[in-house]
């Protein structure tokens, strides 16, 4: 059974409590959460932990792109601490920050997020933010240690990702204001900067991989725009200029399909060029599902169907951005072609 007004979210047996599903969503920080007074389940749904996912990927995507990751103790604990950093720490340093910039608009799309919900003072969630930035700094400092690095290459692109985390929500530059550069700035933040900081850790950074992570982020705009639809009442109301906003929920959503398959068939095209055909044959048929889940949701109603969407069709884009990391990992042309970035 569901809320007639928010289909998206189901009904409690009793009135008072939340269902299972709507608990769940609730840990995890979706869509049609419940709502709870347990302070340490409140501080974890202002972290989203269900959008950890393709950052601790990431990571997975860079340790093996990087050909020097080993299945021994001290680098599984090294990639275990780099997850961390990037996920728990420093994405709920980014959503906690998001929420608390963007308490006006869920006031209006999801009035039962502990902020606007009042489950949580703004003085408690500032000091949330602090301590997860600090906390996410420290370990990538420590990586930089455990690794050897001359230059802190790891706590430099945990510093740099935390401002553009911090533009990304807040003013003056507020980057979500504009669709297409908030929407690239939160897909580079998913799919490059954890990967980079995998590699990093196991590796060199080459610019190559740096540029082709880059070029793969523009899939992620398109994932980004997924996320815009729920929020098109309160970017209206408020002005913020989210391409489903700019362009309706329609076109918006033929964009975000074109963005997602049309730079995953360029990398496509990039390993057939490096000679890594195996992959690129694995990655189209990553893609193949994805139109197909697009034509069944997205494309039809992607206001109700967004989190269907994003449940069915993401595990094969990151699967396929691990194919493309293991591919470039085993490929001497992409490893040498351009110079390493000085560790």
């Amino acid at each position: 059974m569901t809320d007639p007004k928010d289909p998206a979210a189901p009904l409690s047996a009793e009135p008072g409590i939340p269902s299972a599903s709507s608990a769940a969503r609730q840990l995890l920080g979706m869509k049609g959460a419940g709502e709870t007074s347990t302070v340490w389940k409140i501080r974890l749904q202002l972290m989203k932990p269900v959008t950890w996912i393709p950052l601790l990927w990431g990571v997975i995507c860079g340790a093996a792109a990087s050909g020097g990751f080993q299945w021994r103790w001290p680098d599984v604990l090294a990639s275990l601490a780099c997850m961390v950093m990037s996920g728990p720490l420093l994405a709920g340093y980014t959503q906690t920050l998001n929420d608390f910039y963007d308490r006006e608009i869920d006031a209006i799309n999801e009035p039962y997020r502990p902020i606007p919900s009042g489950a949580i003072p703004l003085s408690q969630v500032k000091v949330q933010i602090v301590v997860l930035l600090l906390a996410g700094l420290a370990v990538a400092f420590g990586l930089d240690a455990w690794a050897g690095h001359r230059t802190p290459v790891l706590f430099l692109l945990a510093l740099g990702g935390s401002v553009v985390s911090y533009i990304y929500s807040a003013p003056p530059l507020k980057l979500k204001q504009n669709g297409w550069l908030g929407n690239y700035a939160l897909g580079a933040s998913y799919i490059a900067l954890p990967w980079w900081a995998g590699q990093a850790l196991f590796g060199q950074l080459t610019w190559t991989t740096a540029l082709l992570t880059l070029a793969y982020s523009l899939a992620g705009l398109g994932i980004a725009v997924v996320n815009d639809f729920k929020s098109v009442e309160g970017d209206r109301a408020l002005g913020l200029r989210s391409l489903p906003v700019v362009f309706g929920t329609e076109r918006a959503s033929w964009i975000s399909a074109f963005m997602i398959d049309g730079f995953q068939l360029a990398m496509v095209a990039v390993l057939i060029a490096i000679g890594q055909h195996l992959a690129a044959v694995l990655l189209v048929l990553l893609i193949i599902p994805q139109i197909t889940f697009q034509d069944i949701w997205l494309l039809r109603d992607p206001v109700a169907y967004d989190v269907k969407y994003q449940a069915s069709a993401q595990p094969f884009l990151v699967l396929g951005m691990l194919v493309t990391a293991l591919a470039i990992g085993h490929s001497p042309l992409i490893q040498t072609a351009l110079p390493a970035v000085p560790l």
